[in-house]
């Protein structure tokens, strides 16, 4: 088997550098929250291919479900041959939706394939063009999703001119000196100097923010936005692609804040492994675009759809909201008690709910000045001793933990031990 640096050299010389990695590992095998690469070194997995695996690596129940649809058909284009997965996946989301009133679903491959459809759905639905996002937001990396993602560098830069009609107001992050009135103010600036509420479509908001920096929506800043979009007409959008499928402790994230949203992107953990997404919506708006209008030929693969359906599965028989909440606490209760540690980095803000959880690098014990280049050397730290850890956030000082949900105890408290010897000073 080639080792790490053969691939690397293979990889450089066949792959462009515009797809870069997190780790230096190539993986060989994998199981639940654990990954071993070509050179048989044994890692945990603290990131579950960012927000993919909240029901593992491998889950028996899924890898089933996927083998005995292989064994039927692998791929018909359901615009071509439909079939039953599909429309029983469909059936299951709509059952999920967390909105009053009669749901539907449509069926795709990626996260940002979901996310550029619901803005189609709303545009449609509404006959407006506009589209409102926040800073820090990440929505994907083709052209309409990369304007929707609120940061430049690297998702924007020598890519123009992006998508018209899209505009940011900063999202609320008091440790950064952004409030909820900051937010809702810059809004209204919005509404006066660019686009009047009547152009505008939808507002698309992260419930949690991932690539930004695990930050939680407020429910003030949510409330507002579902009270002006009942105002003025316009589409509510929550973009659940990382928060999704229990990470939170509740099946979608936006269920914490009690507020309904009018569409649904859905992607990554649903599938178990397997690429598929969705929009859920209320039935009206989603009918809203002519037929044909929407698909794509993977979109609702099979297979994936047959997957999906066990993730389901699994989630309800495997109690992993519980198991979310539960987790999440426990970490949490961990890095409070490593801030006052003088013997580990200055870390702070620990947040997030349920087992999506976010802390953040700083320069000095009980400060406020991000150190981002603490958190790249935390990830590498990690990395030596095993364990599998990502940053993000809009200063790059953050640390994200998403591993799966079903991890063994052992296991998180052994990755949990790693963390710290990452963490030392």
């Amino acid at each position: 088997m080639p080792t790490n640096a053969e691939l690397l050299s293979r990889r450089n010389a066949a792959v462009p550098r515009g797809v870069v990695h997190a780790t230096s590992l190539y993986a060989a095998r994998a199981e639940n929250a654990e990954l071993w690469d070509v050179e048989g070194r044994r890692f945990i997995d603290f990131a579950g291919g960012i927000a993919v695996l909240n029901t593992g690596h491998r889950h028996p129940r899924v890898v089933a479900a996927a083998t005995a649809q292989m064994v039927n058909f692998t791929h018909t284009a359901f615009q071509v041959a439909a079939y039953e997965p599909y429309i029983a996946l469909a059936e299951r989301l709509n059952a999920l939706a967390p909105f009053r009133g009669a749901a539907k679903t449509v069926l795709f491959t990626t996260g940002a394939e979901a996310v550029e459809n619901a803005v189609k759905i709303a545009r449609a639905a509404t006959g407006r063009p506009g589209v409102i996002a926040f800073a820090g937001a990440f929505h994907g990396r083709t052209l309409l999703t990369s304007a929707l993602t609120g940061k430049v560098a690297p998702y924007k830069h020598g890519f123009g001119p992006l998508a018209s009609e899209v505009y940011h107001v900063p999202f609320p992050i008091p440790q950064q000196g952004v409030s909820v009135q900051d937010s809702l103010r810059a809004l209204e600036f919005l509404f006066r100097a660019d686009i009047e509420p009547s152009r505008v479509a939808t507002i698309i908001i992260e419930p949690v923010q991932g690539e930004g920096g695990f930050y939680p929506a407020p429910v003030e800043l949510l409330q507002a936005l579902r009270t002006l979009c009942d105002r003025h007409g316009i589409v509510l959008t929550v973009d659940e692609v990382q928060t999704g499928f229990a990470r939170s402790g509740k099946m979608f994230a936006i269920e914490h804040s009690g507020i309904e949203p009018d569409l649904l992107t859905v992607a990554k953990s649903l599938g178990g492994g397997f690429p598929i997404s969705g929009v859920i919506g209320r039935a009206a708006l989603m009918d809203a675009a002519e037929p044909g209008a929407l698909g794509g030929t993977y979109g609702g693969n099979p297979v994936a759809c047959a997957a999906a359906l066990a993730v389901l599965d699994v989630i309800a028989e495997e109690k992993l909201l519980d198991r979310a909440t539960a987790i999440g606490t426990a970490i949490k209760q961990r890095l409070q008690q490593w801030t006052a540690r003088p013997d580990l980095l200055p870390i702070g803000c620990v947040r997030g709910p349920g087992a999506m959880v976010g802390f953040d690098l700083f320069t000095e014990r009980d400060g406020s000045t991000p150190d981002a280049a603490a958190a790249k050397r935390v990830t590498a730290r990690a990395l030596e001793e095993g364990l599998i850890l990502l940053s993000c956030g809009n200063l790059g000082n953050a640390i994200r933990i998403l591993v799966p949900l079903t991890v063994p105890d052992a296991v998180l408290e052994e990755g949990l031990g790693r963390l710290e010897k990452a963490l030392a000073a």
